[in-house]
């Protein structure tokens, strides 16, 4: 179980970073503001506190419940959302899964892209200056892992990632 959280970790770091790459609404072509302007200033009404529950929302409406997990550095908390499903506890994983995405979309959050291969999902969706990307990987029958994390695009986020992976390697 611990090589599974540290790949979930390792993968929200790497997700967050590419999320974090571009300060542009793929959906707009627009700039966002950092996260410290207002939700009208930001040009899509997108917080941490809206991001988050939207995201736990949609994940328990569709039958998940969420796996403890390290999630990111404190010094990201107004940047970036993590949620690991327990898929121990869910019914069909899939299904939630989809219903999940669903929830989303009607939520608001346009679907982007969508990458499949072998096995795992990995679906990107934008609303108002973040980025979420929720993936799905493996089999319930033998190793899966399914979560939804969420990053905003501003700039002052992509400097604060920078900042804490430029930590990360010098430790």
């Amino acid at each position: 179980m611990y090589k599974a959280r540290w790949a979930a970790a390792a993968a929200g770091v790497v997700l967050l970073v590419t999320g974090c790459s571009s300060a542009k609404d793929d959906t707009s072509g627009t700039s966002q503001s950092g996260p410290s302007a207002t939700p009208a200033e930001a040009g899509g009404g997108l917080d941490v506190a809206t991001a988050t529950k939207e995201i736990v929302d949609a994940a328990t409406a569709a039958g998940f419940t969420r796996e403890q997990s390290e999630g990111f550095p404190a010094s990201l908390k107004n940047c970036a959302v993590s949620w690991l499903a327990d898929v121990k506890k869910s019914a069909d994983p899939q299904k939630s899964y989809t219903r999940a995405l669903a929830a989303l979309e009607k939520g608001g959050w346009k679907r982007a892209r969508e990458l499949k291969q072998r096995g795992s999902v990995v679906t990107s969706l934008n609303k108002g200056g973040w980025t979420l990307r929720a993936g799905y990987h493996g089999r319930p029958e033998t190793f899966l892992v399914i979560y939804f994390q969420a990053s905003d695009n501003s700039a002052e986020c992509e400097r604060a990632v920078n900042e804490e992976l430029a930590k990360k390697q010098k430790s």
